[in-house]
């Protein structure tokens, strides 16, 4: 240890880094959590919270809420926002709010005004706030009005932030917060409309975790009908903490892999520091050291340059949770906890240890039994083979280990599984592709070019760079090539063939009375149009065969079913887009026992058969109905598809509103304004939402998750480069002696420089080659299988990817020889 770290550095790095990458993350996932955990009051507005759908609280369940402590009332919906002169419109999530809203945190506005100034009603209208994005769309400024509905409202001050707004979920339109009354009066609120009304609760000071559990269970017990969501201080931003613990898990897989991959450049620096060490562990074998003395004291050297590669990573790591919470102060809707999370650095320092053991052992195994005479005159420990099996078994058994914490420690075990699998397939395929480069080298006919030549018979003789080159490279490579073809196929769903696919408007919220008249107007504005239109109602999933769904365990394919409220409808004929996979439809006049049509998919997922029931509630009423069929479901058609479709009588009498599509494949930008403005003129309480306008925001939402995925995975990309950096410097002692041989047989500088290129070309070339296949398959099989979307080879990744090899392996290649061509001969010569 005394000769320094020389040698060491790429191994440093890469251990570093990949700690670095595990700890950091998980650190500051649980710092955000942590803030999401003592904001919970603000972001939920309340210390619980109770959500109907389609109907306001009875006066029996609103005295039950009012009883506990302190209610807020909201309601929230979308619709159409218009200028008074008609002339143009915006969609907008509306947000009305009662007077003790909000019952914890600021809402801040610009100006800052009174709750009654603000949306209060002056003069017969009634004030209302948004933010700056719904002034730019509608060029319009503070103290204009805009029409809702029916109503008139003012636009009296900026919405800057409204403590709540998470725990909304997200929305694609602007806010626009006005009061109860304000949207009472704009006549929006109609039998069947798509309203959400919430109820809030702040309870006394002290109330514990029990008690509010207890609270929960006391209104599901007295109201079993009442159909409403319940969230919880402690479950405030579900949707929030659910992204935040995937996208850790991501990232903690990412810095697994650039962990493990730093893992061959820990191998190839072992071999490499133990080979220049081949004197001195011949001088120990001959003074009597045993092989395991010799094991040892390496492995301890080993590990204590580990130890501290670890140490970098950890303060790296400890350190994100500040970095990030300055960074995403203006992204996260609440400050993150900075601090130092011991457990999430733990699990790293493990991983860390774990992969510097599984990738020293066998090379420290194979210098314990290399007898003294044969390092005295060989090169190195190339042609010694695998260790003895101890050290084999010690070292796969580490690695299994590793998979096996790397499964238990992630949230989604079944994705963790499957990517440790995928690792260890990777792992293998690409040290066979290693010798299959070999074996095709060995295998190719005699060229003419010396250079050529050379580059050939560097690729498969002892000792080669090719394995480690190709191993290193390759999985950073596949890494990026799945990501940018996952990309690229999804930004061509969304900008080409969704948009091909997809109707040109959905219409929400058609009252039963203005259904025939909408219709009218419609087809009157665009005559070579396809209107479609069936019933919507709301409702949520109560219990499958009497069970209740909170103490079901369903896989995620199907649990998204049983979380909110879902669209219903109802059919007399099986609609044109529908095909049974099972089952039949009923009769156009039937009229027995309540029956529905369930999506195949998600059918089978939550594990449903013909003939199960299915317990519904709808407007404050449990309705039972029994499965009569499956049915294909075209999800990425963009069209009217639902869940559940119930037979007619099921819901017989019950007030509800219409959903319609409007596809004119030929209608111009114009054109779709045009209709656009007639139907919000005409009917002030229909919303209509441009699909284009919506595939623009997924569009640009996907275009940033993969940008920010894409550069979270080049983690594992930067490690590879190291590791193949540290490859190349590994075999420099063999290179100084091959061009020293070469030269002094007089081969130029020139002829040398074609050959290690053609060399690097090659064996780089081979290494894109594997990461377009391995990574056009992985790609094809989320897209195809996992997705269920066309998915389609992207010659702009292959050229990227090609290019992108070329460029690491002969530009790093060419730095180290051109220091290995200037070496002097004279001191290589006289170790002949």
């Amino acid at each position: 240890m005394r000769g320094g770290l020389s040698g060491f550095m790429i191994f440093l790095t890469c251990i570093a880094l990949g700690v670095a990458a595990i700890g950091g993350v998980n650190s500051v996932a649980r710092a955000i959590s942590a803030g999401v955990a003592d904001e919970g009051q603000s972001l939920l507005g309340g210390d619980i919270r109770f959500e109907l759908t389609q109907r306001e609280a009875t006066a029996a369940e609103r005295t039950f809420l009012s009883r506990l402590g302190t209610l807020a009332a909201s309601a929230t919906m979308r619709s159409m926002a218009r200028l008074e002169d008609g002339s143009d419109q915006a969609l907008v999530e509306v947000k009305a709010v009662d007077g003790d809203y909000p019952l914890y945190g600021p809402l801040e506005t610009a100006p800052a005004l009174s709750r009654e100034y603000l949306l209060g009603e002056r003069n017969g209208v009634y004030g209302a706030a948004a933010p700056d994005i719904l002034f730019e769309r509608l060029n319009i400024e503070p103290g204009s009005r805009i029409r809702l509905g029916e109503g008139t409202f003012e636009l009296r001050a900026l919405l800057v932030s409204e403590p709540d707004a998470v725990s909304e979920g997200f929305g694609f339109a602007p806010r626009l917060m006005v009061s109860l009354e304000g949207l009472r009066a704009s006549g929006l609120i109609q039998p069947g409309s798509l309203v959400h009304h919430a109820y809030k609760l702040q309870l006394p000071d002290g109330t514990s975790d029990a008690r509010i559990a207890a609270i929960r269970e006391q209104a599901r017990t007295q109201f079993p009908e009442a159909g409403w969501s319940v969230r919880t201080r402690s479950n405030a931003a579900p949707a929030l903490a659910s992204n935040i613990e995937r996208f850790s898990q991501f990232l903690t897989l990412v810095g697994l892999t650039a962990l493990v991959v730093g893992g061959v450049g820990v191998a190839n620096a072992v071999r490499a520091y133990l080979d220049g060490k081949r004197g001195v562990i011949a001088t120990f074998k001959s003074l009597g050291a045993s092989g395991g003395f010799v094991f040892t004291v390496y492995l301890v050297q080993i590990l204590m340059i580990s130890g501290l590669g670890i140490m970098v990573g950890l303060v790296l790591g400890a350190l994100m949770p500040f970095a990030a919470t300055a960074a995403l102060a203006s992204v996260l809707p609440v400050p993150a906890e900075a601090s130092v999370y011991p457990a999430a650095l733990g699990v790293a320092a493990l991983f860390g240890v774990m992969v510097t053991l599984a990738f020293a052992l066998l090379p420290l195994g194979r210098a314990r039994d290399v007898p003294a005479t044969a390092l005295f005159r060989e090169m190195g420990f190339e042609g010694s083979g695998l260790p003895r099996l101890p050290y084999t078994a010690a070292a796969l058994g580490i690695a299994l280990l590793l998979a096996l914490f790397a499964i238990w420690f992630s949230g989604d075990r079944r994705i963790a599984t499957i990517f440790v699998g995928a690792m260890v397939f990777s792992f293998l395929v690409l040290r066979y592709v290693g010798v299959l480069v070999q074996w095709l080298a060995r295998r190719s006919p005699r060229v003419k070019s010396t250079a050529l030549r050379l580059a050939i018979g560097n690729i498969h003789r002892p000792g080669a760079l090719t394995p480690s080159v190709v191993l290193s490279l390759g999985l950073g490579l596949t890494l990026l090539v799945t990501l940018a073809l996952i990309d690229g196929n999804l930004r061509r769903q969304i900008a080409g063939s969704l948009p091909e696919r997809a109707p040109n408007f959905f219409f929400v919220d058609i009252q039963n009375s203005e259904a025939d008249a909408f219709s009218r107007l419609v087809e009157q504005e665009a005559p070579e149009g396809a209107l479609a239109r069936v019933p919507m109602l709301r409702g949520r999933v109560m219990a499958i065969n009497g069970v209740d769904v909170q103490k079901m365990t369903v896989p995620a394919d199907g649990a998204w079913v049983l979380r909110g409220d879902r669209g219903l409808t109802y059919e007399a004929e099986k609609p044109g887009n529908a095909t049974l996979t099972e089952g039949k439809w009923w009769p156009r006049d039937y009229s027995g026992e309540p029956l529905v049509s369930f999506s195949a998919e998600e059918g089978k997922a939550i594990g449903l058969n013909l003939g199960d029931k299915v317990t519904v509630n709808v407007l404050g009423r449990n309705v039972t109905a029994k499965i009569a069929n499956f049915r294909q479901v075209q999800w990425e058609s963009m069209g009217i598809n639902f869940v559940m479709v119930f037979s007619p009588n099921t819901f017989a009498g019950a007030p509800h509103s219409w959903l319609a599509t409007l596809t004119a494949r030929e209608a111009t930008p114009v054109e779709e304004a045009r209709i656009l403005n007639a139907v919000t003129r005409a009917f002030p309480a229909v919303t209509t939402v441009r699909v284009k306008d919506a595939l623009d925001i997924v569009n640009r939402l996907v275009g940033q998750l993969g940008t920010a995925i894409r550069a979270a995975a080049s983690v594992a990309l930067i490690a590879s480069v190291l590791v193949l950096a540290g490859a190349l410097a590994a075999g420099n002692r063999a290179r100084i002696h091959d061009a020293v041989v070469l030269k002094t047989l007089g081969a130029t500088r020139r002829t040398l420089i074609a050959a290690f290129s053609l060399e690097y070309a090659l064996i780089g070339l081979a290494t894109a080659v594997f990461a377009l296949l391995a990574g056009g398959i992985a790609a094809w099989f989320i897209v195809a299988r996992i997705m269920q979307l066309p998915s389609v080879f992207l010659p702009e990744v292959a050229v990227g990817t090609v290019v992108a090899a070329l460029a690491l392996t002969v530009g790093i290649g060419l730095v180290g020889t051109w220091r290995v061509l200037g070496h002097k001969a004279a001191p290589v010569l006289r170790e002949l």
